[in-house]
């Protein structure tokens, strides 16, 4: 009888422990992404303008409104074709994902070889983030040379497109939603036309748009090499005019742009990748280009603001400009990001503060060189180039961008004899941070959230899975070290990762119930039997 109590007891204590009774049920506020507790959570910034900014989002669309909805919908729609391709990472051009610095013949410009077509031909395009149109010389009326006889630097001639030796190469016509002069046409069924102009040199671009295949090759480990063929819209440029007559994208050029027809959007719409991509310029001018990568989660990150209340370019915000620890005042100014542009440029006000403490703060004797356009030169001495004060970007949400060298060497038959800081003044109020500033970075231009990311890289292949950053411990003296990735706990304070990531241990309730599961037969037939 004892026994029967005993076991009795212990069967009413593993009931009510171990999950027999009435289960704990857990609840959770759910807080849309938009609303204004999101807002006050995330420390969106007001600017003087009134708009509101956040590092994750870019400006924080107002509610009901038409971008709202529309930023809902995008989510919503990149989700959705993520689901047909969820295998790609990341996607780069069957070529290989290397950059090619190749000088002044070329402009001082980043190009890489594209196939396009089936079956498929080569070109060499140059890569620029300012504009959106894909364009290579097709049907030419006025073009480049293509002779790799004409330039310093060829082993090989560059291509002309020909849409009907392409099987998979068809005109856009002038009923297409992305026909700009659609509206002007006198049939809809003819071929859809395109001008654009560019900012210098009287330089453009005329032809007509064609639809055909970009040949790419996943990055993804799990499918390495894996080929993709992706529609992309493209203009078969048959006359050029100024830069594109004289070096610049003899064979074409690659937007990378926001608009509907560049290539990023096409590649995203379809499905392929993530709505981002990066750049990456090493200090030795090599470089890579990947569709789809949003970087690594220690980068550092501003968002893209607005132009005329939408997003049309890469624009970011800058809080000041300054030279060594010194930051002069009114440096405050929005700049493009263009890796189409050879070399940074600042509004005149702002250029002419900031070139005046880099003067003050240099240890060399000024000078001019012939031929050289920069203003602030200064003389080498018998060491060389001397130590020059750093310049940073300080950007809204960031620590700053640091360009710790900002100076063009001039090197003569014996060595350097000078050196100039490596900016230009701009009549615009918008400045532009050129290729010479994105230097051994990587910069990631996430389309998606509408933000721009960088951290210090040295531009390896990250097909191999090297997805680290410099420095990636922080400890570094450097400037441009990062912090290891940290994760914010609910009151604010940084976590480090293994403990925020970690798996809570099983309650004893958790436990009990497993036991009870276990014993409850075994007790319930021993009680039987007895």
């Amino acid at each position: 009888m004892e026994v029967r109590l005993i076991l009795l007891g212990l069967l009413f204590i593993l009931c009510i422990n171990g999950g027999l009774a009435e289960k704990i049920v857990y609840s959770a506020r759910l807080v849309h992404r938009f609303s204004d507790e999101a807002k006050a959570h995330r420390g969106v910034r007001i600017l003087d303008t009134g708009a509101e900014i956040d590092s994750g989002v870019g400006f924080w669309p107002q509610r009901r409104s038409l971008e709202y909805y529309r930023r809902l919908l995008s989510s919503d729609v990149q989700r959705q074709t993520l689901k047909l391709n969820p295998q790609f990472q990341f996607l780069y051009p069957s070529e290989g994902s290397a950059t090619l610095p190749l000088g002044n013949d070329f402009g001082w410009l980043h190009y890489m070889w594209i196939d396009i077509g089936t079956p498929k031909a080569s070109f060499l395009v140059a890569l620029d983030a300012g504009s959106d149109l894909f364009w290579v010389p097709c049907d030419c009326v006025q073009c480049a040379p293509l002779s790799a006889s004409y330039y310093s630097s060829l082993d090989k001639d560059l291509s002309e497109y020909n849409p009907s030796d392409s099987s998979t190469s068809k005109p856009l016509l002038c009923s297409h939603q992305l026909c700009e002069f659609g509206p002007n046409c006198t049939n809809p069924n003819q071929h859809c036309t395109y001008t654009i102009s560019y900012y210098s040199d009287e330089t453009s671009t005329s032809g007509f748009l064609v639809e055909d295949v970009l040949h790419l090759v996943s990055g993804h480990s799990d499918v390495s090499n894996k080929s993709v063929r992706a529609s992309v819209m493209m203009g078969c440029g048959s006359k050029q005019t100024g830069g594109y007559l004289n070096g610049i994208a003899p064979d074409g050029l690659l937007g990378l742009g926001l608009g509907e027809i560049s290539v990023p959007t096409f590649l995203a719409k379809a499905g392929y990748i993530r709505n981002s991509f990066s750049l990456c310029f090493n200090e030795d001018d090599s470089g890579r280009l990947f569709f789809g990568d949003q970087g690594i989660a220690g980068q550092q990150t501003t968002p893209f603001l607005p132009l005329d209340g939408k997003n049309l370019t890469y624009i970011v915000g800058v809080d000041a400009c300054c030279i060594g620890s010194s930051c002069p005042d009114h440096t405050n100014f929005d700049m493009l990001v263009d890796s189409g542009t050879s070399f940074t440029f600042l509004p005149n006000q702002v250029y002419e503060r900031v070139a005046d403490e880099f003067d003050r703060q240099v240890n060399a004797s000024k000078s001019t060189f012939q031929g050289y356009p920069w203003q602030y030169c200064y003389k080498s001495s018998s060491q060389g180039v001397p130590k020059v004060p750093s310049l940073t970007l300080k950007f809204a949400m960031s620590n700053g961008f640091v360009v710790s060298n900002p100076v063009f060497v001039i090197y003569g038959t014996q060595g350097a004899v000078g050196f100039c800081l490596a900016i230009q003044p701009a009549d615009e109020t918008i400045g532009t941070i050129g290729q010479n500033f994105m230097t051994g970075y990587q910069f990631v231009f996430d389309r998606e959230n509408f933000r721009l990311g960088w951290s210090r890289s040295n531009c390896q292949d990250l097909s191999n899975g090297d997805r680290a950053p410099l420095n990636p411990s922080g400890n570094s003296n450097s400037s441009n070290s990062l912090p290891t990735e940290q994760q914010s706990a609910p009151n604010g304070h940084a976590v480090a990762p293994a403990v925020a990531g970690r798996t809570p241990s099983k309650s004893s309730a958790t436990c009990l119930s497993c036991l009870a599961k276990f014993l409850l037969p075994l007790m319930l037939q021993y009680l039987i039997n007895l």
